[in-house]
């Protein structure tokens, strides 16, 4: 088929990833979405190959560059080159949705590092959808 339609609703609930690329059928380029809770904060990692492109759907998001902070409401657009020290957090009293692509001309296998190791939990919550 050429084509899927689904919604972010339709790839999961609670927190953490919603898987995009496989139900879509996506093999061009990696994407997810994530929903992080209120005041969350989130790990800093960087990627080995592939930048990433970040969609704030709905919420404020707060990035943070080696102590550059920037905060993005609901349509802001944010690129982050792949070695890049990035922690996207939500420090607010609402959930944040966030749209993420990435890659590296197409799609590049799971290549994401934390910069602190003691991140490991949060990473393994996000994925099981498990945030505090």
């Amino acid at each position: 088929m050429g084509y899927q339609v689904s919604s972010l609703d339709e790839l999961g609930e609670g927190y953490g990833f919603r898987k995009v690329r496989q139900p879509l059928g996506v093999t061009a380029f990696g994407v997810n979405a994530l929903v992080f809770p209120p005041n969350y904060d989130g790990p800093a990692h960087f990627h080995d190959l592939q930048d990433e492109l970040y969609f704030v759907h709905r919420g404020t998001a707060t990035f943070d560059f080696d102590g550059a902070v920037h905060n993005v409401g609901e349509g802001g657009v944010v690129h982050v080159e792949s070695t890049t020290h990035r922690k996207v957090s939500n420090l607010t009293d609402e959930d944040l949705v966030l749209f993420v692509v990435g890659g590296k001309d197409g799609y590049v296998p799971r290549d994401g590092q934390l910069v602190d190791p003691e991140d490991i939990e949060k990473r393994h919550g996000m994925s099981r959808g498990e945030l505090t």
